[in-house]
């Protein structure tokens, strides 16, 4: 398991106006803890350390030791503000984590061994990834950075469902614990598509059966 610590001071300037301040500076990330027992605290995040936690698939599906005023707390990231259209964060939200009770979080599926997966190599079939992350359900200290999913044997028309996942000890999938019949789908292999000879013909043409002009003929 990754780990990561994040160094954090108390943010005492409130309000978009802050917000648009703090930005402005370039140095600082806003953003909040919550949850537990303890009142929402309003921080501020050093940008660069941040930014490049963030690069990490890891870090989002980790506990992280997070530094505030010298004083450190576990929490995991729950959501990320992006400005619209520069690459830039506006906003983090944190959630405090408790060691005794369990969370519930996505964390990403790796698919291993797709280059010798039976269905594809030996059958002419084509994988197809139906989900990239799935929820879990585990203590904090059980928590996995991803899922392996091996596709090695996987046959054409074939699918891997949730319950086909091994998981670490202490971990439970969500979507299985309400039922049979959320037994969704991850992966399968299918029949590549193939255009008729109809489609492939009617490329050329327009709806009238028309050849169609080339761009920038008159």
């Amino acid at each position: 398991m990754s780990h990561y610590t994040l160094t954090a001071n108390v943010r005492k300037e409130l309000g978009k106006g802050a917000s648009r301040r703090l930005r402005r500076k370039n140095e600082q990330v806003a953003a909040i803890i919550y949850g537990g027992t303890t009142a929402p605290q309003p921080i501020t995040i050093d940008k660069p350390a941040f930014y490049k936690a963030i690069e990490d698939e890891a870090f989002f599906s980790s506990v992280i030791d997070i530094n505030v005023d010298g004083k450190s707390e576990q929490v995991i990231i729950r959501d990320l503000q992006r400005h619209p259209y520069k690459a830039l964060v506006t906003h983090a939200d944190f959630m405090r984590v408790d060691a005794t009770h369990e969370l519930t979080m996505n964390v990403p599926l790796h698919f291993v061994n797709e280059e010798s997966c039976k269905g594809v190599k030996d059958e002419g079939g084509v994988l197809h990834v139906l989900n990239n992350d799935v929820q879990i359900s585990c203590l904090p200290s059980k928590l996995p950075e991803y899922l392996e999913v091996d596709v090695a044997d996987l046959g054409l028309g074939e699918t891997i469902h949730l319950s086909d996942i091994k998981l670490p000890e202490g971990v439970t999938l969500v979507e299985l614990s309400h039922g049979e019949e959320h037994d969704a789908g991850v992966v399968s292999v299918t029949h590549p598509t193939v255009a008729s000879d109809d489609e492939v013909a009617g490329e050329g043409v327009d709806e009238d059966g028309e050849p169609k002009e080339e761009k920038g003929e008159e």
